[in-house]
């Protein structure tokens, strides 16, 4: 069942469309869900509204799954969205990928303090979830910023997934966040990078991937649960990346007691 709200956001001065997926089963019992929050809300539950026309097809599968979690989606403004999904300005590795500069300006702290500060009240007064079990996602910058997120408020955000991962507009700072951060409070980590991300420019193509590895390199000597699939002939669109859709969910439910540690399959 989804429901819509629309939430002010203050630090950008204006509303925005908040998607919610609540389980069919909410008004039958007390049971308190975890909660996954993802960015680009227009292309998270289904179709009809995906910018491009291709989402995620979230609503379908969690019918189908009776998965007992509520989903979360903050529609994007698509005129800010660099600016909001990247914490700094792009640096040099970007200029690389790009072949020229950037001009995002890093309005990723305001966009994220939204989430923590305004969002999750909200969501949590409205709805049973259950604390301490957020979870944070999203499709290529919106895996970057979900990985922001969850080293600035490691009291927050417990799991991390992301596809087809955009660190290269913020690369060397996300590394270097990653590698100054304490991030033990992080449960379980996924991502993973398309081997066609650029479709038929091989050079960036490889660069992305490049950029995924380097992140992971951090991760995986950081997080014991973590995993990075290498997706092949996979390229950045909705239409590859609903096929991974099963990942978000099958990794992060799985036992994060369990004694698989970090791999790259």
């Amino acid at each position: 069942m989804l429901e819509f709200h629309t939430i002010h956001i203050h630090a950008f001065k204006e509303d925005r469309k908040i998607g919610v997926y609540v389980p069919a089963n909410n008004r039958s019992t007390l049971t308190k869900y975890p909660v996954l929050y993802m960015h680009d809300g227009q292309n998270v539950f289904n179709d009809s509204e995906a910018i491009g026309g291709v989402s995620l097809g979230l609503e379908k599968y969690l019918n189908d799954k009776k998965l007992d979690v509520i989903a979360v989606a903050i529609d994007q403004n698509n005129k800010e969205r660099l600016n909001e999904y990247c914490p700094w300005v792009a640096g040099a590795y970007c200029e690389d990928v790009l072949g020229q500069p950037s001009t995002t300006r890093g309005k990723g702290k305001q966009y994220v303090d939204f989430i923590v500060n305004e969002l999750i009240p909200f969501i949590d007064s409205k709805y049973r979830t259950l604390k301490n079990s957020n979870a944070i996602a999203g499709a290529s910058l919106g895996a970057l910023i979900s990985t922001y997120a969850a080293c600035v408020y490691p009291e927050v955000f417990k799991h991390v997934a992301g596809i087809s991962c955009a660190f290269y507009r913020n690369q060397e700072e996300i590394e270097k966040l990653l590698m100054e951060s304490n991030l033990s409070h992080i449960k379980s980590f996924y991502m993973d990078c398309g081997d066609k991300e650029a479709r038929n420019d091989h050079v960036v193509s490889e660069k992305f991937l490049k950029s995924n590895e380097r992140v992971f390199e951090i991760i995986k000597n950081k997080i014991p649960y973590s995993q990075f699939k290498l997706m092949k002939n996979a390229e950045n669109h909705y239409k590859y990346f609903i096929d991974r859709v099963p990942n978000l969910f099958t990794f992060l439910n799985q036992d994060t007691n369990s004694s698989k540690g970090g791999q790259n399959d």
